[in-house]
């Protein structure tokens, strides 16, 4: 689980983040939507340290994450997978060598074992046996799931993906939501995604939180997001089916 405590973040007079708290559920997909500019990617990169909050609380499993030590930091993140919204596999490493790319970095596996563990996770998200290909021999929505594999290499806790449907077809895209969604109830994962595909928020969103200027504007089950009574979701709702 992972709790965030009025989150704030400015850049100079500028307030990105306004006081945003809300908790985020392991073994759920929870789905993060709004317009862009509003703030969804600030919170995710302050909630992976990428970016310092200007105050609040970030708790990972009631770990406060937002005052630890630099070593306790960094055992924090050997349990946070991301996808990246444009997969950032290396080019010159095999999809062997990228999966493998943080088990080689962060453990003490052997050889052998980060194979064993390199062939696990490209077996979760359907890619056995091509271990010896280059990105620039598959196509994209390969590459995405040569991503998530990646994401998972070190038996993470947490994931969180940006945009991961983002140039992807309507059938890949859909491949993608199924794998995320079958990754996180299967290893119990607290699983965030920044999307605008409404789709995605329907088919695999188990909790939904809606940010709009800054703050938390809306938050529920995903069931009840089209009876919420709120009109900047049910407007925002409505955009995305016109974009």
């Amino acid at each position: 689980m992972i709790e965030l405590k009025d989150i704030r973040k400015s850049f100079g007079d500028k307030e990105v983040l306004k006081g945003i708290s809300t908790t985020f559920e392991a073994g759920k997909t929870n789905l993060v939507i709004g317009a862009s500019g509003h703030g969804k990617s600030v919170m995710m990169k302050c909630m992976v340290g990428l970016i310092t909050p200007t105050s609040g609380n970030i708790m990972y499993d009631n770990r406060d994450f937002t005052n630890l030590h630099y070593k306790q930091i960094r055992e924090v993140r050997r349990e946070i997978g991301m996808l990246f919204q444009g997969t950032a596999l290396f080019d010159s490493l095999t999809v062997e060598q990228n999966v493998g790319f943080s088990l080689k970095m962060f453990t003490n596996m052997s050889l052998a074992e980060r194979r064993d563990r390199v062939d696990f996770c490209l077996e979760q998200v359907n890619l056995s046996g091509i271990n010896d290909k280059y990105p620039s021999e598959i196509s994209g929505g390969m590459k995405k799931r040569v991503g998530i594999a990646r994401a998972i290499a070190l038996k993470i806790k947490y994931l969180f993906c940006d945009e991961p449907n983002s140039g992807l077809d309507p059938v890949t895209s859909r491949v993608i939501d199924e794998l995320l969604h079958r990754i996180t109830e299967e290893f119990k994962i607290t699983t965030i995604i920044n999307t605008h595909d409404m789709k995605t928020v329907f088919d695999i969103g188990d909790d939904v939180l809606f940010i709009y200027d800054g703050h938390n504007e809306w938050q529920g089950n995903v069931r009840d997001i089209k009876t919420s009574g709120n009109d900047r979701l049910t407007k925002f709702i409505e955009a995305s089916y016109l974009t």
